[in-house]
């Protein structure tokens, strides 16, 4: 893996608000968070309890489709939103079905640069990188990325998580659109995101407390979901709830039968 670029600065980590990478590494159980995302997040635990397992169900979504993926031959990946690095990492389901897969990170948080080069190694027939960029900075993020990634040949692109933090208003189509317009045709397109339609009141105390915090959230319709996808094919089965995406491909979520998840999710191809 390359060395993430630091222009001889040390990233600075804001510990006085809460984060949504490190409140979604509390719910996961990880360690890289502070005592302001943990608070928020007993704050969500008490309107929506489910929340830990939504998250892992998200997260084994992830899983489920980068092994689907690899197993269609794909074998480039560009993780846009990578969030806090928890194992297994995208690139190592990727590499363990295909060990000369390539693979690119992106997010524009410190505190997940300062894990990148720890955590982010691959196999030796393949290759991991990482570019430190805002996700709406398209053109940095593709001209970074394409030091490693061929985007002449197919690439998944994967954005788990990550568009409910970008408004309308802000360009959430616009940057999806953009990036689409680089691949290559036999590429895809991996999305989970969340929604209010299967719990619209907890969805709706959840937002208060991100606009209390300044935070965006933006929780989409299955409609709006599906426009992300536009001029693209949706594999099977189709916009579905996290865990009902191709459960036969991975392992079972704890508790995982007793909960509804929080969001849609979709795999595209672009033909």
């Amino acid at each position: 893996m390359t060395a993430p670029e630091q222009d001889g600065l040390t990233p600075r980590i804001d510990t006085s608000r809460p984060h949504p990478a490190r409140m979604y590494d509390w719910f996961l159980g990880g360690k890289d968070n502070y005592p302001v995302d943990e608070a928020m997040g007993r704050q969500m635990l008490a309107v929506e309890p489910g929340v830990p397992v939504m998250a892992r169900v998200n997260r084994a979504f992830m899983h489920r489709a980068t092994r689907w993926l690899a197993g269609q031959g794909v074998g480039q990946f560009l993780d846009i939103g990578t969030g806090i690095p928890t194992e297994p990492n995208l690139h190592q389901v990727a590499q363990h079905t295909a060990p000369a897969a390539r693979v690119v990170y992106c997010d524009h948080d410190p505190i997940v640069l300062a894990h990148a080069e720890a955590l982010l190694r691959g196999t030796p027939q393949g290759a991991v990188d990482y570019v430190q960029a805002d996700a709406r900075d398209v053109d940095a993020i593709l001209e970074q990325a394409g030091k490693t990634l061929d985007f002449g040949q197919p690439v998944a692109l994967s954005m788990i998580a990550l568009l409910h933090f970008v408004s309308d208003e802000d360009g959430a189509y616009a940057l999806v659109d953009r990036l689409v317009s680089v691949l290559a045709p036999g590429s895809y397109v991996v999305i989970s995101h969340l929604t209010a339609d299967f719990h619209p009141e907890a969805a709706r105390k959840v937002d208060e407390m991100y606009r209390a915090n300044t935070l965006t959230l933006a929780p989409r319709t299955r409609d709006r979901f599906a426009a992300f996808f536009e001029g693209l094919d949706i594999v099977e089965p189709g916009i579905v709830a996290a865990e009902t995406w191709h459960p036969e491909l991975g392992e079972p979520v704890p508790g995982q039968d007793d909960v509804v998840s929080a969001g849609y999710v979709a795999v595209a191809r672009k033909g």
